[in-house]
């Protein structure tokens, strides 16, 4: 990557490095699966998406899980090229020049921070349940408030101290709560043995608009799932090994989707409760299966893999806030590495700070339900996500044809990409949803409006830095 200065005004710390070629792909792919945060989608999504997709709830998720490989083919057609912890916003810069990468990389760090601060009342919730699940207890406020500060305490110290540490300890956390989960869906259909779910596989009771809006659920399933591309300073032979971490992270979680989808879904059809009114699915799983007693240690997965999720955002929400500083849009000190552990300690400090004030004060000062705040801040990460996602694939293109590499292929995977993508987009605003959600995607505009400001302020002041 070359950095070239436009303008005497332009003035760049020198850059600290990052701890090179520490993490193998194993760790490189947990990254991303920690991001995703998949044990948390069958508590959590499946639901949703079952409300309209009914029977085509696995359609659902195999149709997202293609969208979301058309999106893979273009971040790798970068990632294959280029490595950086900037990930998406270098990436996009690029090929689209450095405003619009700025513009990526401010989306891309809000919809990281807004991960974070979803999963933290994620964490909290679960924290509260299990807490309860050892015997009657009063629903003491203080219990949210202090299971989100104690858990970005934590992520603060683990991402902060090292990121091999890190990111053993998320592989750990989210393949243990996923394989958990799906060896309870194979001890399901162990212990009810039965033949294929036939109204699933003819999708009954299903429609075209259904699956449609299904599938934009579906999609908010695997966000974050290119996070591996802001370990590029950090990941062993990171050209080969950051591809293929972001493209076995998808076809893992997507399979694992579609296999807990339709688990779920088959069964549902041996209680009185529909799915789509579950207030806890892996409960009510554990239970059909008939190992009650696993319930709590499902509600404990769920826990660690909402705490997995949230280590894994700041990491990459730090590195993009990290790499952004090289280039003047965050203040410098968030552009430095710890002297002893190569770690952007500052803005894993920021971060972490900034992730717990939102829900801090929804909950506590707007007394708002804790699972309501996961939604509203889930959505504002989604916002952010797709628009990192489109402005990439828009680049990849342009980026290809300056190094004359562009074919009718690499065309044709954009334009399919794009398609896609303005399905989840499209089915966010229409039709309206119902209120708060509906004034949602202006609040992301008007945070959407401060990174533009702070972009034209900068190129006022001859500070625009062009990434080749």
């Amino acid at each position: 990557m070359l950095e070239k200065t436009l303008g005497p005004a332009a003035t760049l710390a020198p850059r600290p490095g990052l701890k090179r070629g520490a993490l193998n792909l194993l760790e490189v792919v947990a990254q991303s699966v920690a991001n995703i945060a998949p044990s948390a989608t069958p508590a959590l999504i499946v639901p949703l998406v079952f409300a309209t997709a009914r029977n085509g709830t696995w359609l659902a998720y195999l149709l997202a899980t293609l969208v979301v490989l058309a999106v893979t083919v273009q971040i790798n057609s970068f990632a294959a090229r280029s490595a950086s912890p900037g990930a998406l916003y270098t990436f996009t810069a690029q090929g689209l020049g450095p405003t619009w990468g700025s513009i990526s990389g401010w989306a891309l760090f809000l919809a990281y921070i807004f991960t974070a601060s979803a999963t933290l009342c994620g964490f909290a919730n679960y924290f509260v349940v299990l807490l309860q699940s050892y015997g009657p207890m009063r629903p003491h406020a203080w219990l949210v408030p202090a299971g989100m500060v104690a858990e970005v305490a934590a992520c603060w110290w683990i991402a902060w101290r090292d990121i091999a540490f890190s990111t053993r300890a998320m592989l750990l956390l989210e393949f243990g709560s996923a394989g958990l989960i799906s060896g309870l869906a194979g001890l399901f259909f162990a212990r009810t043995p039965h033949g294929l779910d036939m109204a699933q596989l003819r999708l009954a009771g299903s429609g075209a608009h259904g699956l449609r809006l299904a599938m934009v659920l579906a999609m908010f399933s695997f966000v974050g799932f290119e996070s591996a591309t802001s370990l590029g300073e950090e990941a062993r032979d990171p050209l080969h090994s950051i591809p293929k971490a972001v493209l076995i992270s998808v076809i893992l979680v997507g399979a694992f989707f579609i296999f807990i989808a339709y688990t779920l879904v088959a069964a549902y059809r041996t209680t009185s409760t529909s799915l789509a009114e579950a207030n806890a699915p892996l409960v009510d799983m554990a239970k059909a299966a008939g190992v009650p007693r696993a319930a709590m240690l499902l509600v404990a997965a769920v826990l660690v893999g909402q705490f997995a999720c949230t280590l894994a955002s700041v990491n990459a929400a730090a590195r993009v806030m990290y790499s952004m500083a090289q280039h003047n849009f965050f203040h410098v000190s968030t552009g430095k590495a710890h002297e002893l552990h190569a770690t952007p300690h500052v803005a894993v400090t920021v971060c972490s700070l900034t992730a717990l004030v939102g829900p801090l004060a929804l909950v506590q000062l707007w007394r708002q339900h804790v699972m309501d705040v996961f939604g509203y801040l889930g959505s504002l990460a989604t916002f952010g996500f797709l628009i990192s996602y489109v402005l990439v694939s828009l680049a990849v293109p342009l980026f290809l044809r300056r190094r004359r590499e562009l074919t009718n292929r690499n065309l044709a995977m954009a334009a399919v990409s794009l398609v896609l993508l303005l399905l989840p987009v499209v089915g966010s605003l229409y039709p309206v949803p119902d209120p708060p959600y509906n004034r949602l995607p202006y609040f992301f505009l008007m945070l959407m409006g401060l990174g533009v400001g702070r972009i034209l302020y900068l190129r006022s002041k001859g500070r625009q830095v062009v990434v080749e």
